[in-house]
């Protein structure tokens, strides 16, 4: 918001650019589906032009989604040495929804570019805030590292805007978190008195950060300067148009693959205007009847059109434009599939020397450490103190296939399993195919 860069920068603060934020309140369209500049356009019917809404796929949901998926899932393990403080810090993970909505901030994360967690005590609880790009204002940064940073919040009270407004700064190398509240007029800030019980100020004589920040692990070439992230789809949004544009058709396919009628503007029913002109009427919503003029229609009659319907070569559109998103988010390949009319995440294992499997762990890097930090920060407002903390990523996803074949054709040869069973299961073969390939060529059959 740019009264609260205004704000921070009147202060002193180094600030990200406003124009920045037009990049996050953009890909926050293709997260919620539909972008008015893509998704909403006009048609002419004949008689004049109608508003329709291009259908979307959901991609950039989809796409967010799975990767958040991936990193944070219920095989995540957490583990901390010191088994008093292990309970403890638990408890609070376990009292603010960790589970849940840590892969929430990771699914936003990815999808708006940045997110992050904030930890403060409520009286004598740690209470875990989880924010998203647009309230995140970076003041100070080196190397990409967010040392200080502000996060801002838009609330209504009654009729007023107000703007709570959570700075945590350095001063002589210890963290000062700052606490104000403005009311919201014509994009200018006016300050209020906090709420009562809420400090204007705290020292926390610490130099450990109450706040991590989320980005994916990938260069922001729109500012390669600023320290927030970019979308994981960022550089995909020519391709996720392109998806909507061919699953549109599709659907449009179905709908004007139906009988389609031309009807002369004579022949149309008619209606008496208030001033006396003769009106033809027609279901402007009506996509069998299409209206043209009289000495267009050979003899002026109605005339039937039989559509044929071209399913497949839109599936294996939909499927091409699928795997380019995939592609380009960073999957690889083909991690989706277009099937009984849904996108499905492909069931097969994933190969350690896969694209995926590769910014899998590229991306488990940042934010494990942000784990790291989190549990760290939670220690210390807990008068815990130091902690030593190990994060465990779910890798029963990854399977290395050359070994695998290699463990297959082993214990073939042992007489542990049947050569049909290896093409079944890297062939996608079912038995009977299988057996039959094994027995016309039993050499030349796991080839």
């Amino acid at each position: 918001m740019k009264a609260i860069t205004q704000y921070l920068i009147g202060r002193g603060f180094d600030c990200v650019q406003d124009n920045y934020y037009s990049f996050i309140e953009l890909w926050k369209t293709w997260y919620e589906g539909k972008v008015p500049s893509v998704h909403n356009y006009t048609q002419y019917n004949g008689k004049k032009k109608l508003r329709r809404t291009r259908k979307s796929l959901g991609l950039a949901k989809t796409v967010s989604e799975d990767w958040a998926n991936l990193l944070l899932n219920e095989k995540l393990t957490i583990g901390i040495a010191e088994d008093a403080a292990k309970e403890k810090i638990f408890a609070v993970l376990e009292a603010n929804q960790f589970e849940a909505r840590a892969n929430q901030l990771v699914e936003l994360a990815f999808a708006l570019g940045t997110g992050a967690m904030v930890e403060y005590l409520d009286g004598d609880e740690v209470k875990i805030d989880y924010i998203r790009a647009g309230m995140i204002y970076p003041i100070a940064w080196d190397n990409g590292r967010v040392s200080e940073c502000a996060f801002g919040s838009v609330r209504v009270r009654g009729k007023k805007k107000q703007v709570y407004l959570n700075i945590h700064r350095l001063e002589n190398g210890q963290y000062v978190i700052e606490n104000h509240l403005f009311d919201l007029n014509s994009n200018t800030l006016f300050e209020v008195s906090l709420p009562e019980g809420v400090l204007p100020e705290i020292q926390t004589n610490s130099s450990q950060p109450h706040f991590q920040i989320l980005t994916p692990n990938i260069a922001n070439n729109i500012d390669p300067d600023t320290p927030m992230g970019i979308s994981i789809y960022a550089n995909a949004l020519d391709q996720l148009e392109s998806a909507d544009l061919v699953y549109d058709s599709y659907c449009n396919e179905f709908r004007l693959g139906k009988k389609r009628i031309t009807v002369p503007v004579s022949m149309a029913r008619i209606m008496m205007e208030e001033d006396g002109v003769m009106t033809p009427i027609f279901d402007d919503n009506d996509t069998e009847f299409y209206a043209v003029p009289q000495e267009d229609v050979n003899e002026k009659k109605i005339q039937e059109h039989n559509m044929e319907i071209r399913a497949e070569a839109h599936e294996a559109g939909v499927q091409t434009m699928l795997n380019l998103v995939s592609w380009k988010t960073g999957s690889g390949g083909r991690r989706y599939v277009f099937r009984d009319g849904q996108v499905k995440t492909a069931t097969e294992v994933i190969s350690s020397n896969s694209d995926l499997y590769r910014n899998l762990k590229k991306h488990e890097k940042p934010i494990g450490n942000a784990l790291t930090e989190l549990i760290r920060s939670i220690a210390e407002l807990l008068g815990i103190g130091e902690v030593t903390v190990t994060i465990s990523f779910d890798d029963s996803i990854i399977t290395d296939t050359d070994a695998e074949k290699m463990l297959f054709l082993q214990e073939i040869r042992e007489g542990v399993r049947q050569k049909w069973e290896y093409r079944a299961k890297f062939y996608g073969e079912d038995e009977a195919t299988a057996k039959a390939m094994v027995e016309a060529e039993p050499e030349l059959s796991l080839m």
